[in-house]
């Protein structure tokens, strides 16, 4: 199959476009786009002849004293080259067809007023830009001038930490350059410059390979005056020009199309996931219906899967993914009945003195209530449904992870959202003070309290872990009352999201996004929708049932990647080898 006919699947992922546009430029410079040009034109001039002519003018301008004649440059050997071209091509080295100069490497004094200067930045966009230069005086802009004065048509070239970004000068130039290269020509635009900016373009990576420089990468002026040039004939140059803007002008209008459907299909899956939150219960299984069977067209990109998830967890904890469960099960204990009986055995705990007994809490305002729960549902305070909250120590640690039979220390890094990850942890010294006060234990609810952002208020729920792992200062362990009250899973769902997750968002303080925390106390007076534990459980197990869909439809999108990811490296290493047919096909 030609390459064109698999342009529109190639284009189906996002990244492969650029991808695309690297193959057409090295496909271009090897004279592969071309095949089917040159066995129609086998009677073209080739290109020894060209750069005899362009050898003959340069040294006519040396003769009329116009430039200065170069020092001898190396013969190019067959082991010099890049790669094979085409029979009528030849190797050359940038300065046998081309004046290359650079502008000046000091820094002139800037004025309000005067001439622009410009460098590397300005070229960065890969288009010329006369934004925010700094101007110099006209005396300086003469004096740079007489070494490279910059004309229409030339070649600018970042020499300087951005190395490449090659523009062809397309304005009427009135401006100085420092550290960038310019590409003139001693033959009248030859080569051609569109020709010689697109064999830059691709060139530019081996350029930056090349590069040298402890703080600040560079390519030298001579090393771009001996850099490699493949010279096609002068009509094949402009054919490939041409057969380039097509090529890349289809895979532009492709990938336009691409970003387009990506972003009709997010807005589509974000109005499914709204109508979805916001449907009335009556119309919730309608509405969930349409989700189902349009799930694989809605949700084609990771970060929709995400929004997903976090919707399931949303329904999950305003009871609206369990809407039939209690339909079916009406006469399940309620959860005021269930809050008075972990409240009654904090009192006992409280008479046995292994807790201690807390403040009267503030009621839930009314301002603290987003939205209207489920009947046998009931909203109150974390602390009204714990034993308590504690935080861990900092001992010395080794900076490796901790052997099954040594003490480990946890990092935050182990509490992913709803997941918890033993083996994060730093292995404590064998001489630090241990207590077993702080070993994590299955049923324990942990929330990150200290560190970026981003990082802190992420709550898990152990389900299982190992002896001897403790825990950390920047982690909160929650202690549910023990025995047959609380789904722990349940509760640690509860406090990611909803009412309760966005409680917990407003309570990050700190001076900047690097450093925040969430302390206990604002942790304990969090607003938790209680359901039955019989409903706690029924969330659970749906949660369970839907996020193993999504994580199918993650994996799903995963093998689409590899598969595309496969398919290009396919094309690419198929467009790359020798064929008898052209690669390419209108």
């Amino acid at each position: 199959m030609v390459l064109l006919e698999q342009f529109e699947q190639l284009t189906g992922h996002p990244k492969n476009a650029a991808k695309l546009k690297e193959l057409v430029l090295q496909l271009a410079v090897q004279g592969k786009l071309t095949e089917a040009w040159r066995n129609q034109h086998q009677n073209v001039e080739p290109a020894s002849e060209l750069l005899k002519k362009i050898e003959a003018e340069k040294a006519q301008l040396v003769k009329e004293k116009k430039i200065k004649e170069d020092k001898p440059l190396e013969p190019i050997s067959e082991k010099d080259a890049y790669y094979e071209i085409p029979e009528n091509w030849v190797w050359c080295r940038l300065q046998q067809c081309l004046d290359v100069r650079d502008g000046t490497h000091d820094t002139p004094k800037y004025h309000t007023e005067g001439v622009p200067l410009v460098t590397s930045k300005n070229l960065s966009s890969g288009k010329l830009s006369l934004e925010n230069v700094k101007l110099i005086s006209l005396e300086d802009h003469d004096e740079i001038s007489k070494r490279s004065k910059v004309e229409k048509g030339d070649i600018l070239f970042a020499m300087i930490g951005s190395i490449g970004n090659p523009v062809m000068v397309d304005i009427e130039p009135n401006f100085s350059i420092k550290n960038v290269a310019l590409f003139k020509y001693y033959l009248k635009e030859t080569p051609i410059p569109a020709y010689l900016l697109l064999y830059l373009q691709f060139a530019q990576q081996r350029m930056k390979e090349a590069a040298t420089g402890a703080v600040q990468s560079f390519v030298s002026l001579g090393d771009l005056r001996r850099f490699l040039l493949p010279l096609p004939p002068l009509a094949e140059q402009e054919a490939i020009v041409v057969r380039v803007e097509e090529l890349m002008q289809k895979i532009e209008e492709l990938e336009k199309g691409t970003l387009e459907r990506i972003q009709l299909q997010k807005r589509l899956g974000e109005a499914a996931l709204q109508a979805l939150t916001t449907a009335p219960a009556d119309e919730l299984e309608q509405q969930w219906l349409f989700l189902k069977e349009h799930f694989q067209l809605l949700f084609t990109q990771e970060a929709n899967v995400k929004k997903l998830r976090e919707t399931i967890l949303q329904l999950a904890v305003q009871g609206k993914l369990t809407t039939a469960w209690r339909q079916q099960n009406p006469t399940v204990q309620p959860a005021a009945q269930l809050l008075q009986q972990i409240q009654a055995e904090q009192a006992q705990l409280v008479k046995e003195k292994k807790i201690k007994k807390e403040k009267p809490l503030e009621p839930i305002a009314e301002s603290e209530v987003p939205y209207e729960l489920p009947e046998g549902w009931v909203w109150c305070r974390l602390s009204n449904i714990i034993e308590d909250t504690d935080a861990g120590k900092s001992p010395q640690c080794d900076n490796r992870p901790a052997e099954p039979n040594e003490f480990g220390f946890i990092k935050t890094t182990a509490i992913q959202s709803l997941n918890f990850l033993p083996k994060e942890n730093k292995a404590v010294l064998k001489d630090e003070h241990i207590s077993l006060a702080y070993e994590i234990k299955a049923g324990d609810i942990l929330i990150t309290r200290a560190g970026p952002r981003n990082r802190v208020g992420i709550v898990c729920a152990v389900t299982a872990t190992r002896d001897k792992l403790l825990l950390s200062d920047k982690t909160v362990r929650i202690k549910p009352i023990q025995g047959n009250f609380l789904n722990s899973r349940f509760l640690a769902i509860t406090l990611s999201t909803g009412a309760s997750g966005d409680y917990l968002e407003t309570k990050k303080s700190g001076m900047a996004d690097s450093q925040v925390n969430i302390t206990q106390d604002n942790i304990k007076l969090t607003p938790v929708a209680l359901p039955p534990l019989a409903e706690q459980e029924a969330i659970v197990a749906k949660v369970d049932q839907l996020m193993q869909l999504c994580e199918a439809l993650e994996n799903q999108l995963k093998q689409s990647n590899q598969q595309s990811e496969a398919l290009m490296q396919a094309v690419v290493h198929a467009a790359l080898q020798p064929q008898e047919e052209p690669v390419l096909e209108a």
